[in-house]
């Protein structure tokens, strides 16, 4: 099945300063591929069949990349919300432990938690066996860490740009791996951080706001 998604205006490679960007864009998704990017209108009338998911006045990007993930999943603890302590990780709730399926249960809702977010990849590395079957399931792209950043948090955005933020590029023939965020700034040109409307991982719509 195809599905086009429009928004507002779409980023397709925000890391390009010359990568143009789609006002009134579109993305084409035919299963975990991108089919096309392009204006809504053409892309609309080439293929009237494809289901329809229109984002309204929002930025469409490539999705995140978190490179706090090892710290994240591997040391800091997501607490279950039946536990009634908030939602925010605890830094080195999980240092020392050895319960591996406290671990990996943590690791699923932080996870999750970052496609709230935006995020399609994460960085590594991931030594804990729970982890890493948290993180292989999840679908994110799993990505090495070369060098170890410290904390950091859930929203990349927070902490990070987005041309330093995003992971890859919306691009035909590319895995369909991006985010859709609530514009702000001049032009409503710019995703504002606190979390995403939508994320859309392999094809697949994983996350909407509601």
């Amino acid at each position: 099945m195809l599905t086009l998604h429009r928004a507002a205006l779409v980023l397709p490679d925000p890391a390009d300063p010359t990568a143009p960007s789609l006002p009134d864009g579109a993305v084409l998704v035919r299963g975990d591929r991108v089919e096309a990017v392009g204006p809504y209108r053409e892309l609309a009338a080439a293929h009237p069949g494809a289901r329809l998911r229109d984002w309204g006045a929002a930025v469409l990007t490539p999705g995140l990349r978190n490179p706090y993930g090892h710290r994240l999943l591997e040391h800091a603890y997501h607490p279950d919300p039946r536990e009634e302590i908030g939602v925010e990780p605890v830094a080195d709730g999980l240092t020392g432990s050895a319960d591996e399926g406290r671990c990996g249960a943590s690791a699923r809702r932080g996870l999750q938690r970052m496609l709230g977010f935006g995020v399609t990849a994460v960085a590594g590395p991931f030594e804990r066996a729970a982890v890493r079957t948290a993180v292989a399931r999840s679908g994110l792209v799993a990505l090495p860490g070369a060098t170890d950043p410290g904390d950091g948090p859930l929203d990349p955005l927070a902490v990070l740009p987005l041309a330093a933020a995003v992971h890859g590029r919306v691009a035909a023939g590319g895995r369909a791996d991006f985010a859709v965020f609530p514009a702000v700034g001049e032009g409503f040109a710019q995703p504002s951080p606190g979390g995403c409307l939508a994320a859309v991982l392999g094809g697949r719509l994983v996350y909407r706001r509601r």
